[in-house]
């Protein structure tokens, strides 16, 4: 058995759950924030047998897409000079960062 630990952006969290749901695949839901942007994020957390993971991955792939998105400049008041950016700048968000991990045991009550 695996525990897949997926970080996705909240507009891709939907339509993943759906696809999830569609192929009999149960997730538990997270709401998370990174820490670059401080935007809102969604982890899911999800069980399977290790044959599956690869159809998994694929499900995520799928229905995670990358965007580019400007980001606003973020003032170093109270905050640390060096991490200023003194202009809107275009970063890569979306897709998923995904943790596949083993799983010793698992019990439902």
């Amino acid at each position: 058995m695996k525990m897949i630990i997926a970080i996705i952006q909240d507009k891709d969290s939907n339509r993943l759950t759906n696809a999830l749901t569609e192929n009999d695949y149960k997730a538990t839901k997270l709401s998370t924030t990174g820490g670059f942007l401080r935007e809102g994020n969604t982890t899911l957390m999800i069980g399977c047998e290790e044959d599956d993971v690869d159809n998994v991955l694929g499900i995520i792939e799928k229905n995670c897409s990358q965007r580019d998105q400007m980001v606003a400049p973020i003032s170093p008041m109270g905050g640390n000079a060096d991490s200023y950016i003194p202009k809107p700048v275009k970063v890569e968000v979306g897709g998923a960062t995904v943790f596949v991990l083993p799983v010793e045991s698992f019990f439902k009550f």
